[in-house]
Order: C-alpha cells, then structure tokens, then sequence
C-alpha cells in the first residue's frame, strides 16, 4: 500500500501486480469518469486495485489526478520490486470504434513519456479535463520508473480516445509485467535496471 497526504489531495492506493488473479476493483475518487476510467485499467490489466482519492476538486481536478497516477506508479515500482523475472518490455493496440491507440510500455528503470494524443488538447468529456491523461500518464511513468509511449493512430471522439488509452496502457502494462521462463534475473544486460 502506498499513501501520499499533502494539503490539496489524500491518496491511498493498494494493488497486486498485474495479471495476478484479480479482485473486483475498488475505486473512488471525487472524479466519476476518472473512476470509470481506473475500473477500465484495473479490468484489462488483471491487476487487483484498490484507491481511495480525496482532492480539492473544488479548485479542479488538476491535484486529485496527478497524485493519483504518483501514487500508481509508486505501488507498482513497489510491486514489482527488483523487477526479475518479468518480460519487462510490452505493447498494445487498442481499437474502439473509430479510435485505435497504441501503447508501449519499457520497465526499465528510466522515467520518459511520449503522449501523442493530440485530440484531447483543450477537450472535456462531461465535466472531466481531456489535458489531465497526460498529467496521470506522466505521473505514472515517473513514479512508476517506465518508459510510455501512448499514441493515436485515428479517433477523434474524446471519450473513445482516452478509454482506449487506458486499456490500452493496461493491456502493455500486463504484458511487460508477465514472468518469462527465459528470463531469471533482472531483464537486462547490465545486470540491473
């Protein structure tokens, strides 16, 4: 379990690393859609999540969305532990209607995001800020020590897109972390990530 409690949001995130044998997720955030959207990751990830998110979304949901994704990325760097073991490296592409998005995922060790979703610039779905995926995937990767690449092949409905988005980062992520026979240590040549 990871916590993080500042003056703006209270964060508390449980998770078992994905594809282990998951348990319904449990969310709630003062966010519906954001919710809506973790439940998605939870589902195609077979990771069992537990959040609890509290923020000033008096002020927006700026806070309660990137301490959300700090705190994910935390509890999974601590999941994953030295990382041995795992595939390390996955990606997915994720059709929804119109929209395909492709994700690819590096466990690394070395935080970078790439976010090539042009779309949501400046765009809402319901009362949900489009331009905070990239604070949440941004705070993932950073906290998660990942290296993400999210990038639209075609769409233009929002909602589509940042569905897809997320499904799509928890298919890659399930994927990179799956164990591979092959790999016995940590995945990498020079012997630590």
């Amino acid at each position: 379990m990871v916590e993080r409690v500042t003056r703006e949001t209270r964060i508390t995130i449980a998770l078992a690393a994905p594809g282990d044998a998951p348990a319904p997720a449990s969310i709630k955030t003062p966010l519906p859609f954001f919710s809506h959207m973790l439940e998605a990751l939870a589902k195609h990830a077979a990771m069992d999540l537990r959040v609890d998110a509290e923020g000033d979304v008096e002020v927006d949901g700026h806070h309660t969305v990137e301490d959300t994704g700090l705190v994910l990325g935390a509890a999974l760097d601590q999941a994953l532990g030295d990382r041995a073991g795992i595939a390390r490296y996955g990606c997915f592409s994720l059709p929804m209607d119109e929209t395909l998005v492709d994700a690819a995922i590096d466990l690394g060790g070395r935080p970078y995001l790439v976010f090539d979703l042009p779309v949501l610039s400046g765009r809402w779905v319901g009362t949900f800020d489009c331009d905070l995926v990239k604070e949440f995937f941004g705070a993932v990767a950073v906290a998660g020590r990942m290296n993400l690449h999210l990038h639209l092949r075609t769409g233009g409905n929002c909602h589509h897109v940042v569905e897809a988005a997320f499904k799509a980062f928890a298919r890659a992520l399930r994927m990179a972390c799956a164990p591979d026979g092959a790999i016995v240590d940590v995945p990498s040549t020079k012997g630590s990530l």
